[in-house]
């Protein structure tokens, strides 16, 4: 009898614990960017205190990332139930707003499980194996797609034996699965902080308005607050507005909220300071901070907060600019090379393939050159590829244009965001990420040493990556470069007047170029190689980028942003310092003896020079010897003539009044310098 009636105990007792908490809803799938999903927790008593629980979500597919594998696991120590007895963790967008936020497409669509232990969180690190040990408490194995097969090995290992299924082909995107009175679950139009079957408290959430979502540094807003029905008694509760840089000092109004009995609205004016410094664009947050959470059952429409964490951004109106231009409208004059004396003095009297390794014991040198992580690359782009009349935005490859530095792309979606793009796309070449190296920035005196053999550092190497407009980075993908596009060509975005944009690819001709010669294993080949398994390093289209560089000279913006990216990696892209150098690697000097890499302080250079400037229509020249060449460009780049020096140093001119550019070449040495024609 002892023994039966312990056997009956435990039984009584393991059953009344797994009701202490259960999971009431579960949203996976609602839309295609995945901003209001959840998970609702219910608890027996309202208040409940969640401490010593967790929540671990397992992915039950069959994939590499592991098949019924624990992908999360969350601590609910602190937190608590409320008055119905219901925790919701979800995103931003959910409504009424939840407990706890998450990213949004956290959760993973099935079938997948969810699972409540009573339980260390230690017991769970990721890719843990879906158990029912560790005291587990409930378990929800679900899918969110007709087509999924039920996943067996998963519901035996969390001991449950129906997988629930989200919705029909028409609504699974609209309900989430919801607990019955019998412990069984049914597809329903979501009801987050709400009991499923409509009863307890109807909470009243607390809606907040603004205007815009944007303002600038000294403009003025108010802030409303509406409930969704009159409250019944005073509403107190404060706000804050602080995020990161914008802090208290940044703005003035009143924090202090009161919605009074019988009425459904407050409103809150508040103005955005205007300090006069470069701090860059901000955004601050507005916070819903102590709305009553821990409502009684018996209180009447408590409020809750039905939005919260409203981003608001302000543009700074002190930011600076640079007297350069962007690659759309570049100028030529106004930045030079900071590269150390003699850096490429190796080079000269070298060709061929004496050339090339010359080229890479330079940029590939493992004495000199740094690579940093993958994280860091975001701090070296925002200023490398800063816009010149807006410090702060950046100008954005392939779409050519400026965007915040605020809309980097942190989430999956890339709609209006910009990321890092590779010219090299990774998925033809042989670097991939670090986990324990990329995934922090450490800061410019924080790296690692490489070489020519490094060609997983390629993922990180700055000289190959570039602001992009998240969009167009997908449409780009990993095609060949051509004049054209098609499944493995690419030639550029198109813009509202159904043009192409141009301007770029003399940028990344180079920069493609320079891969090729500072790691081992990338080649770029004539003709458009289909894209490589297993990978070949392979990219086209030569003879495509060979135009393009010379079609699309090095400008100002692309000289600025070599030298920031020689102070973080101690290399330089030698085709933007010395342009002519293609031509001996990859055009139709190969072979020839290349002396291109002479100082521009070359005495007699110096001695160099024309005038009147402004000029009418004849240039008179000092200084040149009877081998200088005078070419003359246009302010874009474009190769107008080459001028005829007759015995007088006088050359005419058969010019439109506007500025060009004068390049010289004397002795192997090369100087450009700005000419203006009234």
């Amino acid at each position: 009898m002892r023994n039966i009636f312990i056997s009956f105990f435990l039984v009584f007792v393991t059953y009344g614990w797994s009701q202490v908490l259960v999971i009431n809803e579960l949203d996976a799938n609602d839309t295609s960017i995945d901003d209001e999903e959840f998970i609702e927790i219910k608890s027996q008593t309202p208040n409940f205190t969640l401490d010593g629980y967790i929540l671990v979500f397992f992915n039950g597919n069959n994939t590499a990332e592991g098949n019924n594998l624990s992908y999360l696991a969350f601590d609910l120590a602190g937190l608590k139930t409320d008055g119905n007895g219901l925790f919701v963790m979800g995103n931003k967008n959910v409504f009424p707003f939840p407990q706890v936020v998450i990213n949004d497409g956290l959760f993973q669509n099935g079938p997948d499980g969810v699972a409540i232990y009573q339980t260390s969180i230690n017991n769970f690190p990721d890719k843990t194996p879906a158990t029912s040990g560790f005291n587990l408490v409930e378990a929800l194995v679900y899918d969110t797609s007709t087509n999924s097969p039920v996943d067996n090995d998963l519901l035996m290992a969390l001991g449950e034996t129906t997988q629930y299924f989200e919705g029909s082909s028409s609504t699974n995107l609209l309900n989430s699965i919801q607990r019955k009175a019998d412990g069984t679950y049914e597809s329903k139009l979501p009801t987050p902080r709400a009991l499923n079957d409509a009863s307890g408290v109807i909470v009243n959430p607390v809606t907040i308005i603004v205007d815009q979502i944007e303002y600038n540094e000294g403009d003025s807003f108010f802030i409303t607050f509406t409930a969704a029905t009159n409250v019944d008694t005073d509403t107190n509760f404060n706000i804050t507005l602080v995020n990161g840089e914008f802090t208290t000092g940044d703005y003035s109004g009143s924090t202090n909220i009161t919605i009074s009995q019988n009425t459904n609205t407050a409103s809150t004016f508040i103005v955005l300071l205007d300090d006069f410094l470069d701090e860059g664009d901000e955004e601050l947050i507005i916070e819903i901070e102590n709305l009553e959470q821990e409502f009684q059952p018996t209180s009447i429409n408590p409020a809750v907060a039905g939005n919260n964490f409203i981003t608001i951004r302000v543009i700074d109106n002190d930011f600076t600019t640079a007297p350069w231009g962007t690659p759309l409208m570049p100028t030529y004059t106004f930045v030079t090379s900071t590269q150390p004396a003699n850096y490429y003095s190796s080079l000269n009297g070298k060709s061929g393939q004496a050339l090339r390794d010359a080229v890479t014991a330079i940029i590939a040198d493992e004495n000199t050159v740094r690579t940093h992580s993958y994280a860091d690359v975001y701090d070296i782009l925002a200023e490398a590829d800063q816009y010149p009349l807006n410090s702060n935005q950046v100008w954005m490859l392939y779409v050519e244009q400026p965007r915040s530095k605020l809309d980097r792309q942190t989430t999956g979606s890339s709609t209006g965001k910009w990321n890092r793009e590779h010219t090299f796309p990774r998925s033809r070449a042989d670097f991939d990420e670090w986990e324990d190296f990329d995934d922090f920035a450490t800061g410019i005196n924080s790296f690692i040493s490489t070489s020519v053999d490094s060609s997983r550092h390629g993922y990180s190497d700055a000289h190959a990556l570039r602001v992009a407009d998240g969009g167009e980075n997908s449409r780009r993908n990993n095609r060949n470069y051509s004049n054209n596009f098609g499944a493995e060509e690419y030639n550029g975005a198109i813009k509202e007047d159904m043009s192409i944009s141009t301007s770029f690819r003399g940028d990344v001709a180079r920069s493609v170029m320079y891969m090729e010669l500072r790691y081992n294993g990338l080649t770029v080949v004539n003709g458009f190689p289909p894209l490589p398994f297993p990978r070949t390093g392979e990219l086209g289209d030569l003879a495509t980028l060979l135009q393009w560089h010379q079609d699309d000279t090095p400008d100002d913006f692309e000289m600025n942003r070599n030298n920031i990216v020689y102070q973080w990696q101690r290399n330089r892209n030698p085709f933007i310092d010395l342009p002519d150098l293609v031509d001996y690697i990859w055009g139709d000097k190969v072979g020839m003896i290349y002396n291109g890499a002479l100082s521009t302080d070359d005495n007699e250079l110096n001695r160099f020079t024309f005038y009147p400037n402004p000029v009418n229509n004849k240039l008179i020249f000092e200084g040149l010897n009877s081998e200088a060449k005078v070419v003359v460009y246009s302010i874009e780049g474009r190769k107008i003539s080459t001028l005829k020096i007759d015995a007088n140093n006088t050359a005419q001119l058969n010019l439109d009044p506007g500025i060009y550019l004068l390049k010289v070449k004397q002795n192997e040495a090369i100087q450009t310098k700005r000419l203006v024609v009234k």
